[in-house]
């Protein structure tokens, strides 16, 4: 996966996995992929005025999260 901001570049290799409401794999309680959203959608400077909302539409639309193991 590969990011820039502006002029720099950072490529990231290895090992993805899904977290969402179809991916059992990591066994991610229901609560606590809403939490994971919300710190990667916060980490990423996202802001939200009505977190409830916020929860519903993401829970709706069946998001997910991409975890990269890093190995280069």
């Amino acid at each position: 996966m590969t990011f820039h901001h502006r002029w720099n570049w950072i490529t990231i290799e290895g090992t993805a996995e899904l977290a969402g409401p179809d991916d059992s794999k990591l066994g991610l309680r229901p609560d606590e992929l809403t939490a994971l959203l919300r710190t990667i959608f916060t980490d990423a400077g996202g802001t939200h005025d009505d977190w409830p909302t916020y929860d519903r539409t993401i829970a709706q639309e069946r998001r997910a999260a991409v975890l990269i193991q890093p190995t280069r």
